[in-house]
């Protein structure tokens, strides 16, 4: 479905295609606003028509991927997850972090939630049992370079040196960290607390406390698999919590990962757009992205409630994975109780996250409302602010920070090396940032009107390519009072744009007390949260403007009074400074002395003698 923009809004697959159009224009109750909403924005539609519900299922998923159109049930989620990774075809192997399950007969270890935890386990295993961890090719290098700091400091039993370790020695190596990853920790722990026996009663104690803090951390890893379903098998458990109030409703699918039978992990991922939705097709449309983004897929999905189009998933999923995989909704037993421990997990996450996003929502858009009761206005979406910075007049900066929603736009910040101005005069700088902020958004309107033969609104970014400068604000806010908000209204009125402009005062103690709008003094709330967020704004712009003059006089320091002297670039200056200890030793050099360096001419020794000595030449 495309709007008026051409912009695809909607992906979605029927067996009959006509059919599944024309229901979205009936008069059906209960369907929901969102879907009424996306039904009023549908300008054209666009086909493709495939071989069978399997290609439909894999065309779909990869538009919406593609094109993430906006009334889609999205999965918020890009992330990639951890593998335990061991080259087992290597004749030295290693054991390995990796994102990507690759069909390189290597042996993996995961998907895992934690990448620090995998980070962890890895280096305990490489402690443990010696194993390498450079990129060096063995057997080919051997002998070639000497061990690394590893092998001296007893963490690698040094397989880079003859005579250091067989190949049959390292070997039983990975095959005891092999048994590790798989979950037997018993040997593990009865040889470590062996060691830190054995070396106890031989009073090396330093030894005694390694094999001990290895031990701790092998028992804190097997205390982690305590939950288990008792079958060794890999599978997911979902479990899903839905909101039901508004349009835009999310949902919350919380997963648990059974790898080996152990349950290694759980994860929560949020679907958005889900208003007006089915159950069924929200968990559907959760298998079918998530699944098509992980290397791993289990042989077993549960589910807590039949998936739409379970079948064509399950043979999709079977084609991903190479083996038969079934999505399953337990009735009763252990199963069945797993997945109501995901639901009841999911439900307390969308419950706890409605409650954070209402105070989220209070800080910002409830706050973004209070300013806009305040001085009159309907509603405001961007604000933009303005401040100056400089010491004395020296770096005049400015700096422009954007707020959307009550919430900071960093991407559009922007910074201003003031051209026009010597002297400390904040009044003409603000006047020089707003025209060139200004006069920067129109051209660019200019020029995407003559491109696209018109351009409509002016206030609204219509074309990808264009500067965040094109997006106009509702509302300026100014770091002062009457004097700074005039010199904008005065920059307003010469471009011929009509923009409210409101003043962010500060007491003698240099705190905020009010707004300055309309030529009136507004006092606020300093409890509310629209006082906090004009607070929050004001010192934003204020930072920003700071750290750009601090940055501008950190790179000013960073100079010598070489730089002055003309014909000395970076090569002239580092042979001087090599040659002379200090600038005074230089200055109190004759031209033969100077002249005795290979990269300094007669002629250029020359000009640094007279520049030292206040004369053009000798």
């Amino acid at each position: 479905m495309h709007d008026e923009r051409d912009a695809i809004i909607y992906v979605g697959k029927a067996v009959n295609l006509h059919n599944r159009v024309r229901s979205y224009f009936r008069k059906i109750v209960g369907r929901g606003p969102q879907i009424d909403r996306m039904v009023s924005q549908i300008a054209r539609f666009e086909y493709i028509v495939t071989d069978s519900e399997l290609e439909a299922l894999v065309l779909e998923n990869n538009l919406i991927k593609e094109h993430r159109p906006k009334y889609n049930t999205m999965l918020k989620d890009d992330k990639t997850y951890p593998y335990i990774k061991v080259t087992v075809q290597e004749a030295y192997p290693r054991v390995l972090f990796s994102r990507q399950m690759k069909k390189d007969k290597a042996r993996y270890f995961g998907p895992f939630t934690s990448a620090a935890a995998v980070r962890d386990s890895i280096e305990l295993i490489n402690r443990m049992y010696g194993l390498r961890d450079c990129s060096r090719r063995l057997p080919e290098d051997i002998g070639k370079e000497r061990p690394c700091l590893n092998f001296h400091m007893k963490r690698c039993c040094g397989p880079c040196a003859a005579g250091n370790v067989t190949q049959e020695e390292y070997r039983a190596r990975i095959d005891l960290a092999l048994e590790f990853l798989s979950g037997n920790y018993a040997p593990v722990l009865k040889d470590l607390t062996e060691k830190m026996n054995r070396a106890a009663e031989e009073m090396a104690f330093e030894e005694a406390a390694h094999w001990r803090d290895l031990l701790q951390s092998v028992e804190k890893v097997s205390q982690k698999q305590k939950m288990s379903e008792g079958i060794g098998e890999d599978k997911d458990i979902l479990g899903i919590a839905m909101e039901t109030e508004n349009a835009d409703a999310d949902a919350v699918i919380q997963t648990f990962f059974i790898r080996d039978g152990r349950m290694i992990g759980r994860e929560h991922f949020y679907m958005t757009h889900v208003g007006g939705r089915s159950t069924g097709s929200v968990l559907s449309d959760f298998v079918k992205q998530f699944y098509a983004g992980t290397p791993f897929v289990p042989r077993e999905i549960l589910l807590p409630e039949a998936a739409d189009d379970q079948v064509v998933l399950e043979e999709w999923l079977t084609l991903r994975k190479g083996s038969k995989v079934t999505l399953v909704v337990p009735q009763k037993g252990r199963k069945n109780k797993l997945v109501q421990l995901a639901d009841e997990n999911a439900a307390l996450i969308l419950s706890k996250d409605r409650e954070r996003l209402r105070r989220e929502e209070g800080r910002t858009i409830g706050a973004v409302h209070e300013i806009a009761q305040l001085i009159g206005m309907k509603r405001i979406h961007r604000m933009e602010a303005y401040d100056i910075s400089n010491i004395s007049g020296f770096a005049n900066v400015g700096s422009m920070v954007v707020y959307e929603n009550g919430k900071p736009k960093r991407s559009d910040y922007r910074k201003f090396r003031i051209k026009s101005v010597a002297g400390p005069d904040d009044y003409a700088c603000m006047h020089e940032v707003l025209e060139r902020r200004f006069r920067h958004g129109l051209e660019e309107h200019e020029s995407a009107r003559e491109a696209a033969g018109g351009l409509e609104g002016g206030q609204q970014k219509a074309d990808p390519s264009l500067s965040s400068f094109a997006v106009f604000p509702d509302l300026i806010m100014m770091d002062g009072g009457r004097g700074q908000v005039n010199v904008c209204l005065e920059v307003l009125e010469d471009l011929g744009l009509s923009i409210p402009v409101c003043g962010m005062v500060k007491d003698d103690h240099h705190r905020t007390r009010g707004l300055y709008f309309n030529n009136v003094e507004i006092p606020i709330d300093r409890h509310s949260e629209g006082f906090k967020l004009i607070t929050r704004i004001q010192d934003e712009a204020h930072r920003f403007a700071i750290e750009y003059h601090r940055s501008l006089r950190s790179k000013a320091q960073v100079t010598s009074r070489l730089d002055e002297i003309p014909g000395i670039g970076p090569a002239r200056k580092k042979a001087l400074m090599r040659e002379f200890a200090s600038i005074r030793d230089l200055s109190e050099a004759s031209v033969e002395q100077i002249a005795q360096i290979p990269e300094i001419p007669e002629a250029q020794a020359q000009v640094i003698y007279g520049f030292f000595h206040g004369q053009d030449s000798l």
